[in-house]
């Protein structure tokens, strides 16, 4: 499987762990940001909307990315995401490894 992001994904199995090294490849996701007029505490406040991804392989080759890239893409398969929610390994709060993986 192919790691498009920047660091290594450790998926924890029933047969031990697998780490998924980065490819030095990375999938993005573009962000398109827009004012809304608005201020907090003085700061500027902005509104975000997601535009392509760049960086996927053809469709058919398996690959991990990050959960917003994942999110861009809904319903393609082999591409997923760590899932770092309550499942998650952490130490001091760092996800050293994921037990599951969110389909896009």
């Amino acid at each position: 499987m192919l790691n498009l992001t920047p660091h290594a994904i450790t998926l924890r199995t029933p047969l031990g762990d697998v780490t998924f090294p980065p490819s030095g490849q990375v999938a993005r996701v573009a962000t398109i940001s827009t004012a809304t007029g608005m201020t907090v505490a003085g700061v500027p406040v902005i509104r975000n909307a997601y535009g392509p991804v760049t960086g996927l392989p053809e469709e058919g080759v398996e690959c991990i990315v990050s959960g917003m890239v994942a999110a861009a893409v809904p319903g393609r398969a082999g591409v997923y995401a760590p899932a770092t929610g309550s499942s998650a390994i952490r130490d001091g709060g760092q996800v050293v490894a994921v037990t599951e993986l969110v389909a896009a």
